[in-house]
């Protein structure tokens, strides 16, 4: 029982081992290149899955990741844990604290950027025959949420990943659209909740079951908000938490995966549970114990376990078999321009300068993380097949790299990119120093221990 053979488990290693060595070398050079790292590590998935080597070299694509019966299961465990850790990391970067003036920004493009994409996004099932792309679950509801989600969703984590590496976080445009980001995914989870609960029903959906499933994602947020909330408060920092005392990350993780496995049992997702464990710990932790848990959860994760879950997306992915390049390219038209004209109608609505409008609305636009959360998470409760989980891959991936471009265009050539940002800044971070760094550390140790005392 639990058991693995020497050979099975050096192969497994071997197989790990070089698609995150090839996630890391490829996001690292996205990264060089102004990209999104994710697109970086979701190639290293292409290039060593049924895209490239499994196309050209089929007998090297099996040998290394279906080497033997259980292989596939392993792989399949380490992605869940790297998309249950995504959404808790995502769930730290949630925003709460606003500026006098930005209530009312945030509040019309929350409602904005959330629920007329939504509605767009399912009255175009109406127009256009999706269900070619049903998936064995065969529920036209739940297809319906995925694709209206689909056009509404952006990403925290890409979006402030774009953010800190043009130096530009600590502007007042970024902690609007982060803060704005974050109360509009929880809305959009909700949504993806309801629609796996959905997907998971065998008989057919009806307007009771439909306001069931509701009603126990929506009573599953605010019950699980508040015990955290009470949680963290009260019974955390406490003589009498051994759990606690013994391990503050272990705490922590034991709860994220309590919280996500009850979403679970009540067959809400459970990543949303995860989600729900991050915004807890962001709200009613203390400052302090909340920077330690940030930075020592953000490293955990993505060195290992996040890099993973990209890559193995990847390596789902068979675009030489399972992909309609046309198809692709109309719903990335529809999606950008319904994402950026009702942004930037909602942006003139509220007095914004024509250049701050497109900011907003190509920011929104970036659906990085959660728009591929999103196609996994659908893709495995059967709602989609596997040439929409491509296509909803693709266009998180390219939606994200057109975000970052603009936004760099415009801080390159010296434009405002919103009132109260005139004399911004750039923060200059050496991201590509860290080895000239090391060496100098280790030089000045080494000096230290000649030195005689």
């Amino acid at each position: 029982m639990f058991n693995l053979s020497s050979i099975e488990l050096s192969h497994f290693l071997v197989s790990m081992a070089t698609l995150l060595a090839l996630a890391h070398l490829l996001g690292y050079l996205a990264e060089r290149l102004a990209i999104p790292r994710v697109i970086g590590e979701v190639a290293a998935g292409l290039v060593l899955g049924p895209t490239l080597l499994g196309y050209f070299f089929p007998e090297a694509f099996t040998w290394l990741f279906a080497g033997f019966p259980q292989q596939d299961r392993m792989f399949g465990l380490i992605y869940q844990i790297g998309l249950i850790l995504l959404m808790f990391c995502s769930g730290l970067k949630f925003h709460t604290k606003f500026k006098n003036g930005d209530g009312k920004i945030v509040l019309v493009l929350v409602l904005a950027s959330t629920i007329l994409p939504f509605a767009l996004g399912w009255s175009a099932t109406n127009l256009i025959d999706f269900n070619q792309f049903l998936g064995p679950a065969n529920n036209d509801f739940a297809l319906k949420i995925v694709i209206a989600i689909a056009i509404a969703v952006t990403s925290i984590p890409i979006i402030s990943k774009i953010f800190i590496d043009l130096g530009i976080m600590h502007s007042r445009f970024a902690k609007l659209i982060v803060a704005i980001a974050g109360i509009h995914d929880i809305l959009l989870w909700i949504a993806l909740g309801i629609a796996t609960s959905a997907a998971g029903h065998s008989k057919p959906v009806t307007p009771e079951s439909v306001i069931i499933d509701i009603g126990i994602t929506i009573t599953f947020f605010i019950v699980t908000i508040l015990f955290l909330y009470f949680l963290y408060k009260k019974l955390t920092i406490r003589n009498g938490n051994f759990l606690f005392r013994a391990s503050h990350i272990g705490y922590f993780l034991f709860i994220m995966f309590v919280i996500s496995a009850v979403a679970g049992y009540l067959n809400v997702d459970t990543m949303f549970g995860a989600l729900l464990a991050g915004i807890g710990a962001k709200i009613a932790l203390p400052e302090t114990l909340f920077k330690r848990l940030e930075q020592s959860i953000l490293h955990i994760s993505f060195s290992w376990f996040i890099p993973l879950y990209f890559a193995i997306v990847g390596l789902k992915l068979d675009l030489a078999k399972h992909f309609e390049l046309l198809f692709f390219l109309q719903f990335l038209m529809i999606a950008t321009f319904a994402q950026t004209i009702i942004v930037f109608l909602a942006c003139k609505l509220i007095r914004q300068d024509s250049l701050t409008s497109f900011n907003f609305a190509m920011a929104m636009n970036a659906r990085g993380g959660p728009g591929i959360v999103l196609s996994t998470v659908a893709f495995s409760a059967g709602i989609i097949n596997q040439e929409f989980f491509a296509v909803l891959v693709l266009l998180a991936l390219v939606t994200s790299w057109l975000a970052g471009s603009w936004l760099r265009f415009v801080l390159n050539r010296g434009w405002r990119i919103m009132p109260g940002d005139e004399d911004l800044v750039p923060e200059t971070i050496n991201i590509h120093n860290d080895i000239i760094y090391l060496k100098r550390q280790i030089e000045m140790d080494q000096q230290k221990k000649q030195t005689p005392e």
